[in-house]
């Protein structure tokens, strides 16, 4: 697929299934964060796999997590969150090492990470994969960061969900390009 057709076609699915993206796919994938705009070449940013049986592990996480936060649960709230991760085959988990830079402030690193997140969404699209990113209270929750072994340091900006799509992706919405491009008259 062209550049493109991926960037004006790409949408999220949200629906996956095994088999986890094949190592050529993944490689596309990764490499295409690494094309991230990133003011300073600082890379900011790292990611987590996890797969297998270690989703289940991010599952007991999630749910301390939440628990710790003071959630009251239920039986059901539990069991949902403790199957969050089981949702895709392979869940990179995206992380910025927040640097001191006296020209690239930590708001500059993070919106670099969410750059190569999209990197990857759109790569995904382009490779037939299914992906979907989440953020929410657990990505930013501290116990999350501690049990993934994060620095002091570094922050989760997403968790981006991939495998193979259950059913065909949904058209993307064409949107009007001048609802939301504007000259700008400076006098």
């Amino acid at each position: 697929m062209d550049a493109l057709t991926a960037l004006h076609n790409r949408v999220s699915t949200g629906l996956l299934t095994d088999p986890a993206p094949n190592e050529q796919q993944r490689r596309n994938i990764f490499r295409a964060a690494l094309r991230a705009a990133d003011h300073g070449c600082l890379r900011p940013w790292r990611f987590l796999l996890i797969e297998g049986e270690a989703r289940e592990r991010l599952g007991e996480i999630f749910l301390r997590a939440a628990e710790g936060a003071g959630d009251g649960m239920d039986e059901a709230q539990r069991a949902r969150t403790l199957a969050m991760p089981l949702r895709a085959p392979l869940i990179v988990v995206a992380v910025t090492r927040l640097q001191e830079h006296p020209k690239v402030p930590h708001l500059e690193q993070r919106m670099s990470t969410a750059a190569a997140v999209q990197a990857m969404l759109t790569a995904a699209y382009a490779e037939g994969v299914g992906a979907y990113w989440r953020t929410g209270t657990l990505a930013y929750n501290p116990i999350v960061a501690k049990e993934l072994g994060l620095a002091e340091n570094e922050r989760i900006d997403g968790f981006l969900y991939c495998g193979t799509p259950v059913k065909p992706p949904r058209p993307a919405p064409q949107l009007a390009v001048e609802e939301y491009f504007f000259n700008w008259d400076a006098s």
